[in-house]
């Protein structure tokens, strides 16, 4: 799933395409906006929260969406062939004179009052991402319940937004902390910050990078490398899923380097 660099990285693309311009045809294959015709508006702008896209558009009206697993939106110049998928997995598409913006698979996608985007995102905890991050609001979400693991919380967007597998991953790797560890017995500031520090080095980089090592097979510690050896000591990576029923995610940690004690 993308995570809230990913997502932070095509709405500013989306944004210098689309923001100021005049849409000048719209097309929704969605059954709940096939009605809609945006055809008029301009698009004010688009911006991340968290891991979902909030597109502002002129009559106070936003259209949100959210990738999921599979879910991408692609940029377009008129005449250039689109390349995201078969026509049948095409969401929406947003037409002006410069720009084509194509929704691939999106899995959520409504248009709401854009003073009413809270009821779409107003569960989310502060994104690492915002200039005007709230730190002690988000480490007080984590620690509000000090018996769950640390992979849990700092992967619940309720706690604080942004954070998905990779970064909950290698943060508990170099942090030293057992994926399965309990809040209490965590440095959440510490968690809190060094997530986002990697988060806003990696917007900047343009890939999720945590060994500082840019190249392919290199950039991760332990995320996606079950059965590699540890690039600190040399153990076997172990993997597992992590989770309750339905909400489970696959983990990966050093049992050297992150002990359960």
């Amino acid at each position: 799933m993308p995570e809230g660099d990913t997502v932070w990285r095509a709405c500013k693309r989306l944004n210098q395409a689309l923001a100021g311009q005049e849409l000048v045809r719209t097309d929704f294959r969605v059954p709940s906006l096939a009605t809609t015709d945006l055809t008029g508006r301009t698009v004010l702008e688009v911006v991340a929260r968290g891991k979902h896209t909030l597109m502002r558009i002129s009559g106070g009206l936003t259209l949100h969406s959210h990738f999921r697993m599979d879910g991408s939106w692609h940029l377009y110049r008129p005449g250039e062939r689109w390349r995201g998928g078969p026509d049948h997995e095409i969401r929406v598409v947003l037409e002006t004179a410069p720009w084509t913006a194509v929704g691939y698979r999106l899995p959520v996608l409504d248009l709401v009052a854009s003073d009413k985007e809270d009821t779409v995102v107003g569960h989310l905890g502060p994104d690492l991402l915002s200039p005007s991050f709230n730190r002690t609001l988000a480490i007080s979400n984590v620690e509000s319940d000090p018996g769950r693991t640390i992979s849990e919380a700092l992967l619940d967007q309720r706690n604080l937004a942004g954070i998905g597998n990779f970064y909950r991953t290698e943060v508990c790797f170099l942090l030293g902390l057992h994926p399965w560890r309990p809040v209490e017995a965590v440095d959440v500031p510490g968690a809190v910050d060094l997530s986002r520090k990697l988060m806003k080095a990696n917007v900047r980089n343009g890939t999720q990078v945590s060994t500082g090592i840019d190249r392919p097979g290199q950039r991760s510690w332990v995320f996606e490398r079950a059965g590699k050896p540890c690039r600190r000591c040399g153990t076997t990576i172990l993997t597992s899923s992590l989770g309750e029923p339905t909400r489970e995610r696959v983990t990966y940690w050093c049992p050297a380097c992150q002990p359960e004690a």
